[in-house]
């Protein structure tokens, strides 16, 4: 079982990062995945035009897709351009079984900023938890739940990441890992003993730096991480096309 994902697109008409969506979706024809994730931030400044043509492109895959928003997107113009009868109708949360595997995903997003919170959706994120389905879960979100190290990033994470660490401690062994994106380079961590990923991105990546006086280069192709589960063990993989 491989789930893809993909996060951070920004396409906008004065970049390439569309052209940089298609050769990862190219890369993706060799894997065959069974299902693929997008944790958002796919458009920049509303363009309409950006969500037909991701939609476009997500329609040829051989596999279910999943779309989360992050705090770049317009939440209407996704639903204008995708149908899912996955996202629930106050967000765009989803929670699905695939292949003896359940991805949920939380819409972490707030409007009018920058940073993100799961603190409102913890109620909704407990009873699928909950769910008597007993299947290994995935988690994805679009904002970070740990700390990157990246100051700029750090200040617009995910709030409440505190309560979803109490959260996972009582539903201890379901989740095999948290996966998000929004920091534009693949980091990985762990929040209250599950592994945590961060996926690189799409568009151009954030240089890796911490703060000090100088900011390294950065100059990183497109990004994005396949979750292969087999054998109940979750193997995470950071892959640049």
């Amino acid at each position: 079982m491989i789930v893809a994902q993909l996060t951070d697109i920004h396409a906008a008409p004065g970049n390439d990062n569309l052209a940089r969506f298609a050769r990862a979706l190219e890369w993706l024809e060799f894997i065959q995945p069974d299902a693929l994730v997008v944790t958002g931030d796919l458009v920049d400044d509303d363009w309409f035009a950006g969500y037909a043509a991701i939609a476009s492109l997500l329609k040829g895959q051989h596999c279910p897709v999943f779309l989360l928003p992050g705090n770049a997107d317009n939440h209407a113009m996704m639903r204008a351009c995708w149908e899912s009868e996955a996202w629930m109708p106050d967000a765009l949360h989803f929670s699905v079984e695939v292949k003896g595997l359940r991805l949920i995903g939380v819409d972490t997003t707030l409007k009018g900023e920058a940073a993100g919170s799961i603190i409102a959706h913890l109620a909704w994120l407990e009873r699928q938890l909950a769910g008597d389905d007993g299947l290994p879960v995935l988690l994805f979100l679009h904002h970070h739940v740990f700390p990157s190290g990246i100051p700029t990033m750090d200040k617009i994470m995910c709030r409440g990441s505190g309560e979803l660490a109490a959260l996972l401690t009582d539903y201890a062994g379901r989740t095999l890992a948290i996966a998000s994106g929004h920091v534009h380079r693949p980091i990985a961590s762990h929040l209250a003993g599950v592994p945590a990923y961060i996926c690189g991105s799409v568009c151009p990546a954030n240089p890796a730096w911490f703060g000090g006086e100088t900011v390294p280069p950065a100059n990183d192709p497109p990004s994005l991480m396949l979750h292969r589960f087999a054998a109940g063990l979750l193997t995470s993989y950071p892959i640049f096309v």
